[in-house]
């Protein structure tokens, strides 16, 4: 039986997730109350049930924009998030109550965020996003001499000049560092509301990690960690941060405070083949594996193309670039939410 998760089942919800090894950060039922709170989405977090027990589940969010269609998202603002159940029965009555979902919602199609192909008859945007995922030593310095030579030499050049990395109980750093850095990139940023809400839901599993160059702060990345991973998720750096490779030794702390609290996986998140970031992750030595975002079309014909790459978005971005940080800090919000 298909339900859609209450207030009462998050117990459930939870221990399924904690407890399902294809389970990600992303299918936690604390993103319900995340995005409801901070973006005003509809969710429908569904779930399968078998004699009292949940076997399966899939959160899906509802997100109608003028600009960017109307779509059905498992999971929004989030690199992973697909169906995930115990068996295959299990998963096609999820993926067929998402279909119906959305045929009822008059969506134009509905996304499935997979890290495997699960579903080869469905398009995808093949060659597109990657994610970059490695197993970390339980010595500190055996990772960093894992790390390529040149990147290795850059990550040094951040120690030896003077950086340090401190552990942030606020956003307020955060925000402003981020927010720079994708004006800069061209996109819009996030409210500052969404990332309190972030570090306020998620508490311990959500950590803001800032360096500083002689007390001065130049760059920020707020982390998320399950079970044995650590997610590095939301990043940037002041116009300094470049000069003296905060950007570098700031991921590189991250690594090493996790291997200090015993983590075992970092995953560098997602990016798109051929982009800066992209480049930055592959000199780090990781290796990429593709993702597998799937689409069932509904009322599209094609799948969509909302992202930075597509050439019709070129003038805004060239625009957007421009702006004043204070200006791009009150408008991008308007945009963002429906950026999912």
């Amino acid at each position: 039986m298909i339900k859609t998760l209450t207030d009462s089942e998050i117990a459930l919800w939870d221990k399924y997730i904690e407890n399902t090894p294809a389970a990600t950060f992303f299918h936690q039922s604390e993103w319900k109350q995340v995005i409801e709170r901070a973006f005003g989405h509809d969710t429908y977090y569904l779930y399968a049930e078998n004699q009292g027990k949940i076997t399966g589940v899939l959160p899906l969010v509802h997100i109608k924009s003028p600009l960017f269609g109307n779509a059905l998202i498992s999971n929004a603002f989030c690199v992973y998030g697909g169906i995930v159940a115990d068996d295959s029965e299990t998963f096609q009555a999820l993926d067929q109550e998402a279909c119906a979902l959305a045929r009822q919602l008059g969506v134009d199609h509905v996304e499935f965020r997979n890290r495997q192909h699960t579903t080869p008859e469905r398009p995808y945007k093949k060659g597109l996003y990657v994610t970059f995922r490695k197993e970390l030593d339980a010595d500190v310095e055996k990772n960093l001499v894992a790390i390529p030579r040149k990147q290795r030499a850059v990550v040094r050049k951040g120690i030896k000049a003077g950086l340090v990395s401190v552990i942030d109980n606020d956003v307020e750093r955060l925000f402003q560092a981020y927010s720079e850095s994708v004006r800069n990139l061209g996109t819009p940023v996030f409210p500052k509301k969404y990332f309190k809400i972030l570090k306020e839901v998620f508490n311990e599993q959500c950590e803001v990690l800032s360096v500083e160059h002689e007390g001065k702060h130049i760059a920020s990345v707020m982390n998320f960690y399950f079970r044995d991973e650590v997610l590095p998720y939301y990043g940037g750096g002041t116009a300094q941060a470049r000069a003296v490779y905060a950007n570098d030794f700031m991921y590189w702390e991250v690594m090493r405070r996790a291997v200090e609290k015993g983590i075992r996986i970092f995953d560098y998140g997602r990016s798109k083949i051929g982009t800066g970031s992209y480049r930055f992750k592959k000199h780090w030595g990781f290796v990429e594996t593709p993702l597998f975002y799937e689409f069932e079309l509904i009322k599209a014909e094609a799948m969509p193309d909302i992202n930075p790459l597509n050439p019709k978005y070129r003038l805004f971005i060239a625009a957007w670039k421009k702006l004043p940080l204070s200006v791009s800090q009150v408008i991008g919000p308007w945009l963002a939410k429906d950026l999912g």
